[in-house]
């Protein structure tokens, strides 16, 4: 078994397309309209299989959720490249387009090399070796 597709909420579908096409190398269908529910998607997929649903509809309100102060459910997503090298590298050019650094490469406790950003919409990202 394994997991089909991860999905969340976003306030802004084009940006959030954009950026985990361009830093993450998702590919995008085509975007998904329901006019009656006033509800659009994508599904973004990516090297192994997996997939990440973002969605838009405008009458959905703001998590609580922040990087410092967390409500339980789903908090974070993480990416491998492959390389603690490459984690260096695109936690840097991330830095240098302007997202929020939260958590600098280090190897964690539990033995992950890792760095932790937040996407455009504040959702945690972690990008791991």
């Amino acid at each position: 078994m394994r997991i089909e597709h991860i999905a969340f909420w976003v306030k802004d579908l084009e940006k959030m397309r954009v950026f985990y096409e361009t830093y993450f190398d998702a590919i995008s269908n085509e975007k998904y309209i329901n006019r009656i529910k006033k509800f659009e998607s994508y599904f973004l997929s990516f090297e192994n299989g997996s997939r990440l649903e973002i969605m838009f509809r405008p009458d959905i309100t703001e998590a609580n959720n922040h990087n410092e102060v967390q409500k339980l459910g789903l908090i974070h997503l993480a990416f491998s490249t492959g390389s603690k090298e490459k984690v260096d590298a695109l936690t840097e050019r991330l830095r240098n387009d302007g997202f929020e650094i939260v958590g600098e490469p280090r190897t964690t406790g539990d033995g992950y090399y890792e760095s932790v950003i937040l996407d455009p919409e504040n959702n945690i990202i972690e990008i791991t070796e």
